[in-house]
């Protein structure tokens, strides 16, 4: 009996270029695939303006994506196996309740 596993290789994992909609992202990865990922799977994404979401770094030669206005950090490696985000609830409104005092 065989069992399926996936496999990200590092190497592979690594974006290049990002840009951003309303409701997507779109990442072009350094061996040419590129992903559309729904924002929705992010709650600080969707809950960012464009211009915060817009305001974004690769970090560890294309691993990461950083958002330093949203204080988000996706990996690659995640978003190529389709892992949504696993921020609690309670953090994500402790979140949401930080930036309406601001």
């Amino acid at each position: 009996m065989s069992s399926l596993t996936t496999e990200v290789r590092l190497d592979q994992a690594r974006a290049v270029s990002m840009s951003i909609s309303q409701d997507a992202m779109s990442i072009e990865l350094i061996d040419g695939r590129t992903l559309q990922i729904p924002l929705e799977w992010y709650p600080r994404l969707m809950a960012g303006t464009i211009s915060e979401r817009e305001d974004f770094r690769f970090l560890g030669q294309g691993e990461i994506v950083h958002w330093p206005r949203l204080d988000e950090d996706i990996s690659v490696s995640d978003l190529l196996a389709g892992n949504t985000s696993q921020e609690s609830l309670r953090s994500f409104q402790k979140w949401k309740d930080m930036r309406s005092q601001s």
